[in-house]
């Protein structure tokens, strides 16, 4: 079909930025000779990609998937051109927690036995996104991943927690039971929620309020106008002063998945893998079982 990264980079561009216009600008091209480079995608594709009118730019179906992978290919070359100057960190993302209490003894793992891969580490709205875009080499996950193009294994099983405003007559509780809650409003978070209603038995769910993130997450709860149930892992990663966290003795656990693009991009990848399901199985004595086949070099 003749494509060139050229129309790769302007088709990853207009969806980013939902704009002609805008696309250009972040490229240094002028908009005409943008709108002709996707043109000439288009054509060669022989499928459309965007949809265009003088107010509204946006992405087709095909193009949303061949934008993502557009965001995935570029990256690959990228990092590719950049290992070959020097060796690249590898790109660890999670959405709250990371590995909660196992993150720094883990990382500091890695580093004593691979001192030349570092970790970089991002917090994301979207881990899973994140993966799928290129953009992350591995991703701490608490809900298996959706849909083909990702590995993944379960590491360990986590406990979940509720959190309290400090001055709420269940903080001076030792343990909480989901009943405790069923009259309470309950934070959910709109990104990366491991809770909802359905969390609790029909009829005696709670109300549910959604919040974007988890600083207006635990924001709304030290005020006292919510309450939150959690992955253990946050009151490690996000102590408030205002919120008391405690044991939900009766409370499924959470699963804690390590994925990863079933194409790995990064050379360290496996061993990354092998060493965080070593690491875990260590220290809390249950071996993580692997939902895929090994990640591919």
């Amino acid at each position: 079909m003749n494509v060139e990264l050229r129309h790769l980079r302007a088709l990853a561009a207009i969806g980013d930025h939902r704009s002609i216009t805008a696309a250009a600008q972040a490229l240094h091209v002028t908009q005409p000779a943008l709108s002709r480079t996707l043109e000439q995608l288009e054509r060669r594709l022989g499928v459309r990609l965007v949809e265009r009118t003088t107010r509204h730019v946006a992405l087709t179906e095909p193009g949303l998937r061949l934008w993502e992978h557009s965001h995935r290919i570029l990256t690959s070359l990228d990092a590719a051109l950049a290992e070959a100057a020097q060796p690249q960190p590898i790109r660890l993302t999670f959405a709250w927690a990371a590995l909660g209490r196992f993150t720094i003894p883990f990382l500091r793992e890695w580093r004593a036995e691979h001192p030349d891969v570092l970790v970089r580490i991002r917090q994301a709205d979207d881990p899973e996104a994140a993966l799928r875009r290129g953009e992350a080499d591995v991703a701490v996950l608490r809900t298996e991943p959706a849909g083909a193009g990702l590995g993944h294994v379960a590491l360990i099983e986590e406990p979940r927690i509720a959190a309290v405003a400090d001055d709420h007559p269940l903080a001076a509780r030792d343990a909480l039971v989901l009943d405790d809650l069923a009259g309470e409003c309950v934070a959910v978070c709109e990104t990366a929620a491991t809770t909802g209603a359905d969390l609790w038995p029909a009829g005696a769910r709670p109300r549910t309020v959604d919040v974007p993130g988890v600083v207006e997450w635990l924001t709304s709860i030290a005020t006292g106008t919510t309450v939150g149930v959690t992955a253990a892992g946050t009151s490690h990663h996000h102590p408030h002063p205002g919120v008391t966290y405690l044991p939900l003795t009766d409370a499924e656990p959470i699963v804690v998945h390590l994925a990863w693009p079933a194409a790995t991009a990064h050379p360290s990848t496996e061993e990354f893998i092998a060493l965080a399901r070593r690491h875990l199985a260590a220290t809390t004595g249950a071996a993580a079982s692997p939902r895929t086949a090994r990640p591919d070099r």
